[in-house]
């Protein structure tokens, strides 16, 4: 039996773990008993380095897999899923105060219908969100930065710095990951037209 050929739209090592064990927890419910093959590649995502709202997340993991897909029809190269993957942060007003919080979501399709899933989320501190939301500081900067650290993002990533690496970037893309494949490993819950129960 072939592996399940994922392609996802990042060759981040934090990114490309995080699918291939997402993906490995719910591969036999894809009628698949092998491990995914899961490979990288570079796409552009069509938004901003440092996402600001969940509907620029969204537009960016989207459009990943979308480019993804095109990429890989062009070339010949088959795949059963395209993944894309956006991190950012999400600002929102709550009582009056602005509120940021970061985010990791995951597009996956199919090549014919796709579907989203999200990390939940942390609050950042405001000084760290003032310095990427006012002062434009890429996120993976002003995290090294704030971390006093080089490189967080190929590693525990502003997850972990933010919850004292009880939460990882890897992980949080894992949940992001698992919830967009939902449809496609529960597809019972997801039929069209199913009926609800009273």
């Amino acid at each position: 039996m072939s592996p399940i050929r994922i392609a996802v739209g990042s060759t981040r090592r934090p990114k490309l773990l995080a699918v291939e064990e997402a993906v490995a927890s719910f591969a036999d419910r894809l009628g698949r008993s092998v491990p995914p093959a899961v490979q990288g590649y570079e796409v552009e995502s069509g938004v901003s380095h440092t996402p600001s709202s969940r509907e620029e997340l969204m537009r960016g993991a989207r459009q990943r897999a979308e480019a993804l897909c095109k990429l890989l029809r062009e070339s010949g190269t088959r795949a059963d899923f395209f993944v894309g993957l956006e991190g950012g942060l999400d600002a929102v007003m709550e009582h009056g105060i602005r509120r940021v919080f970061l985010e990791s979501w995951a597009y996956v399709s199919d090549g014919a219908r796709g579907h989203f899933g999200c990390s939940g989320s942390v609050e950042l501190p405001e000084a760290l969100a003032r310095e990427v939301l006012v002062r434009k500081t890429e996120l993976s900067v002003a995290i090294d930065r704030f971390a006093g650290e080089v490189g967080v993002r190929d590693g525990q990533g502003a997850w972990g710095v933010l919850t004292g690496n009880l939460l990882t970037r890897q992980e949080s893309f894992h949940l992001a990951v698992v919830a967009a494949f939902a449809p496609f490993y529960n597809r019972n819950m997801y039929r069209s037209g199913k009926a609800m129960s009273a």
